[in-house]
């Protein structure tokens, strides 16, 4: 486990560090960049051993695995010790291991320490056993999926560490679901051969073959020999094509032959945060931008999406057909798949995300996902960023905050509704000094409805047409413009926020009148501040429950749900009604 010797364990680190642990592994510590002037400071006072240390017995880890081994590096300079004072030495200069200096301590130091450490305390690969109705021990062959993908050519792709027994080509095998608890015949797939076995070398997947000599010899020591086939056994991390179309992460493959009873203990997968709706572009500028415009075209692409996207989860809408379900785990990774598909033609819409709730089985108590988040920013920035996320205002608990040589590092607990919009609220209030990481913590108590300070009054256009230089210029002293002159615009298109709450309905394409009328400030020349240009994640945390995304190839709008003015008005004081009800039942 690799850690900035400046920084700490982060985010990120009790992510990886928690599942190791649940998995009873006993990591090796690696401080890397220890020869960082600010990582010296702070290895002579002992802190980031001892919040390493903390971060352990935080996430609950027994005797065996708080007696980790601390390793001390740099990689840039390629050295490595587990003597503290030795690292110092060298990071602070009094030790030169480019000169010639004493060779056993030339040994202490280099990239062969972290090597025999692996080999030390990392046990060797066990071979799994199953017992069968004779309580015979067997090895069946039997993995767990860590991904899986798609190719075209090649079926269905499962990469993960071999659990028992071994595996070859034209093998028949089926699949296990992770949840069965039934153990019955019926739990199995369809049995698929399987079509190839490839490796990683380096950043290049290949497929195994008798070229190399330690697969020939392996070849050769088996009874298949003569075939000339590959044989990959425990402890081999591979991937495995043409396996059953059903295989998901953490299902276990297993022989058909022989199939195992029940399927392998895996870790759960953190559970999609939000939903997005996906449907066909119903603007008045539907089909001139884009090249693949309908829902059933889109449905198909967000299907296919997660034949190598694992954490994606894809559905049918209930209540509108022609609407499709996509559930993700923030706004980053919606963001990402919106703009891969607007990039290959795609024109559709995207509603507000709804963050998802779960029910206490117990109690019947409404749950909401949480989140850990970590920020480090400049200390002159510390309070607005404790003020923007903690209160009323997006319900965040305060944690813990350090200081780290004229930084500070703030963590929360915030609900996961409470981090909507957040990022690009706190890169403007801190200048971008600030750095987010946050990851699922758990489902807990609903906190309660958020500021009313969250959402922002909007500037939407009442006529249709293009925009002008002179319709613009009165429309700025009313708010933050999100267009240019000379941009398309029709009725129910936001274009900008307005200075106070509540939105605001414009002309953003009047035209200066034309008459033979002079005087000078008449001609006075018009300007326009740049407008504000939000892209695709930043708009899905900004826009109003009343709102959708319009995506084309070409461009990117925000507009309004219901595009009638009328129609609106009354949908927002039934919506009004309805907010404050709810504020008078919380009370």
């Amino acid at each position: 486990m690799v850690v900035d010797a400046r920084e700490g364990p982060m985010a990120q680190t009790k992510y990886v560090l928690s599942r190791a642990l649940k998995l009873n592994l006993n990591p090796i510590a690696v401080l890397n960049k220890c020869d960082r002037p600010d990582a010296i400071t702070r290895l002579e006072s002992g802190e980031v051993e001892n919040e390493l240390f903390d971060l352990f017995a935080s996430l609950g880890a027994d005797d065996d695995q708080l007696e980790y081994p601390t390793i001390y590096a740099s990689a840039k300079s390629q050295w490595a010790t587990q003597d503290a004072d030795l690292a110092l030495r060298i990071a602070s200069g009094e030790v030169d291991l480019t000169s010639d200096c004493d060779e056993a301590l030339s040994n202490e130091a280099n990239m062969t320490v972290l090597l025999n450490a692996m080999m030390d305390y990392i046990p060797e690969p066990r071979i799994h056993t199953f017992d069968d109705d004779e309580n015979n021990s067997t090895s069946t062959f039997a993995m767990t999926a860590t991904t899986v993908g798609y190719d075209q050519y090649l079926g269905r792709l499962c990469t993960g560490r071999i659990f028992s027994g071994s595996v070859k080509a034209n093998d028949s095998v089926v699949v296990l679901p992770r949840d069965d608890t039934e153990n019955s015949q019926s739990s199995y797939s369809a049995p698929s051969n399987i079509a190839g076995i490839f490796v990683n070398r380096g950043i290049a997947r290949t497929a195994l073959e008798t070229s190399s000599p330690s697969l020939q010899q392996q070849s050769e020591d088996n009874d298949d020999a003569t075939n000339h086939q590959v044989i990959t056994s425990a402890g081999d991390i591979v991937t495995l094509a043409g396996i059953p179309d059903s295989m998901k992460v953490g299902d276990t493959l297993t022989s058909a032959a022989q199939p195992i009873r029940k399927p392998i203990d895996t870790p759960p997968l953190a559970p999609p945060t939000l939903s997005v709706d996906f449907g066909a572009n119903s603007g008045p500028l539907s089909g001139k931008e884009g090249t693949i415009i309908t829902a059933s075209r889109v449905r198909d692409r967000l299907y296919k999406e997660t034949d190598n996207n694992v954490t994606l989860l894809v559905t049918k809408s209930e209540s509108d057909a022609e609407k499709t379900v996509v559930f993700g785990r923030g706004e980053l990774q919606i963001g990402i798949l919106i703009e891969q598909m607007r990039r290959e033609g795609y024109e559709f819409t995207v509603s507000p995300p709804r963050i998802l709730t779960t029910t206490d089985e117990e109690t019947g108590a409404k749950l909401e996902p949480y989140e850990e988040v970590t920020i480090d920013v400049d200390q002159e920035y510390a309070g607005t960023v404790v003020n923007a996320l903690t209160g009323n205002t997006r319900r965040g608990i305060l944690l813990e905050m350090q200081d780290l040589n004229g930084k500070s590092r703030l963590i929360f607990e915030v609900p996961s509704r409470g981090l909507l919009g957040f990022g690009p609220e706190i890169a403007t209030s801190t200048r971008g000094t600030a750095v987010v990481n946050h990851c699922y913590l758990e489902h807990r108590a609903y906190a309660g409805m958020l500021g009313d300070g969250l959402e922002k009054g909007k500037l939407i256009s009442r006529e249709s047409g293009k925009t002008t230089l002179y319709a613009l210029s009165a429309v700025a002293e009313r708010g933050t413009l999100f267009i240019q002159p000379g941009d398309v615009v029709y009725p129910g298109m936001v274009i900008g926020e307005s200075s106070r709450s509540g939105d605001l309905e414009v002309n953003p394409v009047k035209a200066k009148e034309t008459t033979n009328f002079r005087t000078v400030n008449k001609d006075e020349k018009l300007t326009l501040s740049p407008p504000k240009i939000l892209n695709v994640e930043e708009l899905i945390g900004y826009m109003s429950e009343d709102e959708i995304i319009e995506v084309t190839p070409l461009s990117v709008r925000l507009r309004k749900a219901e595009l009638d003015s009328g129609a609106r008005a009354r949908a927002a004081r039934s919506r009004k009604k309805q907010l404050d009800a709810a504020r008078h039942k919380n009370k």
